[in-house]
């Protein structure tokens, strides 16, 4: 047990996530005590603005002084939710090295850093829990880390970024443009006033990064991942998706290659409207786990919000302070495999590209020629006319991204191609599919 069977927590941060996890500590005592076999008690909340109104959180546990936080001589459990790489980085293995355990919602900080912090956990015998720091609330971090541990992952595939998921999914159900859906994201709350770290990719690449760590048991970091975002798709993009039966989602990927290297991307993706993850709208995030024994797995939920996150922070809160009131330490990371990460050139997928073309006899030919020369694989071809030009939409067999990129820089030079209107990946199609017409083998 602790030593009087109360265990002292300290938090860094108190904006939307930690006030609600401070309001929920002091709300929920009896059951927190409960579930963890002691009393829970926050001793003193970090904040960069002391006189910030917060409902509900105690101002006398406010300091300005962060440092004094973690080396509160009191705090067994340091609660970290301010965000960013600086002071947080420093201020976590502060905590870890002085021999306390930590929670942290940084995603940012543990794609970049994650395997120092990790280290120094495992050096001082404490424990690090980050349940938060991907898709709010739906738990995927734990069962990846220990309950499937045992099995071999062979892919993750998700949304994670719920501003992103909100956009598509108002482009593709209203037929909204972009620019429009993103003015109404922001009105909403749903995207910060400069939203380039969700659009382009940037929070999803971060959040793959740690799963894809966990899953494939290999170091994986931020710069690690291929990373493009959505603000460059079209309303008639969403409409070609449509016409085919797909819908057009910010997917992140992490997979191993048929030869044993790791893949790990952010992109904008294709997928049938079959596909479990077609059905995930709005702000909602999921997450989609193929295992050699364990199958198809979907975990579903808010992946943000006050309240969804510090839901995951209790969690983590309560699985360490059993471990402080009964013994033991939770998983561990492991990066045994020590796989190489795959160069994005090197990846296979499917593609749906859009040309804007000469509306002529053999167009079609030197087009289907050219995707041949370079070993892409036609599987259909859609063609338009709008007077004296054709739109082409062109679906590929599974083909590597250097091959298809020259193949597009090929196009590019061809008279008969007036633009490369968009390139997109298309992931969830049935290989076997043969009913569509082809060309270009």
């Amino acid at each position: 047990m602790s030593a009087n069977s109360v265990i002292k927590v300290g938090l860094l941060g108190a904006g939307t996530v930690g006030a609600e996890v401070a309001r929920l500590i002091q709300s929920d005592q009896s059951d927190l005590a409960a579930r963890s076999g002691a009393a829970i008690e926050v001793v003193a909340i970090g904040v960069r603005d002391k006189a910030k109104d917060r409902p509900g959180v105690a101002k006398n546990l406010l300091t300005e002084d962060l440092d004094l936080v973690v080396i509160h001589p009191e705090v067994e459990i340091v609660i970290e939710v301010m965000g960013g790489i600086e002071p947080a980085r420093t201020l976590i293995l502060k905590a870890l090295n002085a021999k306390k355990s930590v929670v942290t919602a940084n995603k940012a900080l543990l794609a970049k850093h994650g395997a120092e912090v990790f280290a120094a956990a495992k050096a001082n015998g404490v424990d690090l829990y980050y349940e938060a720091a991907v898709a709010g609330a739906i738990p995927i971090v734990r069962p990846l880390r220990e309950s499937i541990v045992g099995d071999r992952v062979r892919r993750v595939m998700g949304i994670v970024n719920g501003t992103t998921n909100y956009i598509l999914t108002k482009m593709d159900e209203e037929g909204a443009s972009y620019d429009s859906v993103l003015k109404e994201a922001q009105r909403l709350g749903y995207a910060e006033s400069d939203p380039t770290a969700d659009v382009e990719g940037h929070d999803a690449a971060a959040k793959i990064a740690i799963l894809a760590s966990l899953a494939f048991h290999t170091s994986v970091g931020i710069d690690d991942v291929f990373a493009s975002g959505i603000s460059k798709l079209t309303s008639r993009d969403i409409e070609i998706a449509r016409a085919i039966d797909h819908v057009i989602k910010l997917l992140a990927i992490a997979e191993v290659t048929e030869k044993g290297a790791v893949s790990v991307r952010v992109h904008p993706t294709l997928i049938p409207r079959s596909h479990p993850l077609a059905a995930v709208r709005n702000a909602f995030n999921a997450v989609f786990v193929e295992a050699k024994s364990a199958g198809e797995l979907m975990f579903y939920g808010r992946g943000a919000g006050g309240a969804p996150t510090a839901s995951a922070v209790l969690g983590d809160l309560v699985a360490i302070a059993r471990h402080i009131s009964f013994g033991g330490l939770g998983g561990r990371e492991s990066d045994y495999a020590d796989l190489p990460i795959a160069s994005m050139q090197e990846v296979a997928t499917r593609y749906l590209i859009r040309l804007d073309v000469a509306d002529r006899p053999g167009v079609l030919a030197g087009v289907a020629q050219t995707f041949a020369q370079h070993g892409v694989s036609i599987q259909t071809v859609r063609q338009s006319g709008r007077g004296e030009d054709a739109e082409l939409v062109i679906m590929t067999h599974s083909a590597l991204d250097k091959d298809l990129a020259s193949t597009v820089a090929e196009l590019e030079s061809l008279d008969m191609v007036k633009s490369v209107e968009s390139v997109l990946r298309v992931e969830g199609v049935d290989p076997s599919d043969s009913s569509s017409n082809s060309a270009g083998k």
